[in-house]
């Protein structure tokens, strides 16, 4: 337990923390895929947000047709006023490319249409529907600097489970590399990216005006392009971070197409496209370079964290995996962010009511 505050405001979690939240005026979006699915975790998830009773929960959806009228019909189940929003519905993709806006379909991509449905409220909370230790105060946690004048808050936590160190893409790729950035560049953003303390969680809050205004990533890359977003949106001084204590949730294989390296290639795109955006000119080389040296640092550090522990611990694994994720380290390449709806040639209601039929078409 400690009480230290970063250069973000930190609010932390002193015992039972539940603070007082305008959870009457939000909207929590829970991001959905057909892996989700009637599973215990998700069954929990909707469980506690009955117990938050919000103004709204949205559902963006990616699963097959097939499978549609299986969630609606679960999903009906919980006393919630809840609106489906399936993302891979003919309509909707008719709207997107109408829209020149059809491309990758990701995570991203379905967070971004359920934010400008969402942004109806006055504030929105974010997070994945996969926590094994999902508590309803969670979500009254991420509203409260909300309610208390911030535009932007971000949750974290500790990613230990089973006598083991998780959360590795956040402690071998974006801890080093933020320091390796920090090492070669002088800039406020690089302290703000630094602040956050599990930087990588998709659990966040946001007024609906800074909701409205976030470009987002597609695929992944989605919570860093979010912090990125938020610096250029609410500041240092109008960003927060709040202690959600201990999470639970699934865990990914390095390699893959849905491992780990694909993941840092586009965590990596997506932070240094936030620091070019503050007007930082990278050098890769050099950052390349220190990077390595900052990561052999860090495996030492978690490796001394672990022993302290009795925790098992794979120096050589987590040597080998910064050694993969060093690849990424290069320039973002092509932006391909969907666009703030403020700016975008899209209506959110036209969204969710094509998003609505489409569901209705689905084959039972």
């Amino acid at each position: 337990m400690d009480y230290t505050q970063e250069r973000v405001a930190t609010l932390h979690d002193y015992g039972d923390a539940d603070p007082p939240a305008p959870a009457g005026r939000a909207a929590v979006v829970v991001p959905m895929t057909d892996r989700e699915y009637a599973s215990l975790a998700t069954e929990r998830v909707f469980s506690e947000l009955e117990r938050v009773d919000p103004a709204e929960v949205v559902v963006p959806l990616r699963a097959p047709a097939e499978r549609v009228p299986d969630f609606r019909e679960w999903l009906a189940g919980f006393d919630l006023d809840l609106t489906l929003l399936w993302c891979d519905g003919p309509r909707v993709g008719e709207l997107l490319a109408d829209a020149d806006l059809d491309g990758a379909r990701g995570k991203g991509r379905d967070v971004w249409l359920a934010l400008g449905v969402a942004a109806r409220q006055d504030f929105v909370v974010l997070h994945d529907a996969d926590t094994d230790t999902y508590e309803a105060r969670d979500v009254r946690k991420l509203l409260f600097p909300l309610a208390d004048g911030f535009e932007f808050s971000k949750g974290y936590y500790a990613r230990v489970e089973n006598d083991r160190l998780y959360g590795r893409l956040f402690r071998l790729f974006y801890e080093p590399l933020v320091a390796a950035l920090e090492d070669t560049h002088d800039h406020d953003v690089l302290d703000f990216l630094g602040s956050f303390r599990y930087a990588l969680a998709g659990e966040c809050g946001l007024t609906s005006e800074t909701a409205r205004g976030l470009r987002v990533q597609r695929e992944w890359g989605l919570e860093v392009g979010t912090l990125g977003e938020a610096y250029r949106l609410a500041g240092l001084d109008g960003a927060a971070q709040v202690d959600l204590g201990r999470y639970e949730h699934d865990h990914r294989a390095v390699s893959g197409p849905t491992g780990l390296s694909e993941m840092s290639e586009g965590v990596g795109a997506a932070l240094f496209r936030a620091v070019e955006d503050a007007g930082v000119d990278v050098e890769y080389d050099a950052v390349r370079e220190r990077y390595r040296e900052h990561a052999g640092r860090f495996v030492r550090a978690y490796g001394a964290d672990a022993a302290f522990n009795g925790f098992e611990y794979d120096a050589e694994g987590e040597r080998d995996q910064t050694g993969t994720y060093a690849e990424a380290v290069q320039p973002p390449g092509e932006d391909t962010r969907l666009p703030a709806w403020d700016d975008a040639p899209l209506d959110p209601g036209a969204v969710a009511a094509a998003a609505s039929e489409d569901a209705d078409d689905a084959p039972d």
